[in-house]
């Protein structure tokens, strides 16, 4: 089976660095990827996606990525499933992180 993603878009936000309990890092991103296709109307969509940044590359992207830095990222998609405060079920489908690129220039990632 294969599970593998690149990505290459622009940060929705800032990143937030935490870390959990045992010190990990981790970060979560939005990325806004143009499809590479026009809609109807002749103008590109965009699609949001969410991916989480662990370990070094969270502390990396946080470090040194602000909104609008583009990104490159490799990866794979994983669901996952929630009870929220109203009992119901919630499914998360998201990207895990594997390996990230700065493809911005140093001086577009702190604009």
């Amino acid at each position: 089976m294969i599970n593998k993603v690149i990505l290459v878009g622009r940060l929705v936000k800032d990143p937030e660095l935490k870390y959990l309990e045992d010190g990990k890092a981790v970060t979560s991103i939005t990325l806004a990827v143009n499809r590479n296709f026009k809609n109807q109307n002749g103008d590109y969509d965009t699609d949001f996606l969410n991916c989480t940044l662990w370990k070094k590359n969270a502390e990396n992207t946080a470090n040194y990525c602000r909104k609008g830095s583009v990104i490159g990222v490799t990866g794979r998609i994983q669901t996952r499933s929630y009870d929220n405060n109203d009992g119901q079920r919630v499914y998360v489908t998201e990207v895990i992180a594997e390996g990230v690129k700065f493809l911005s220039t140093k001086k577009e990632a702190l604009v």
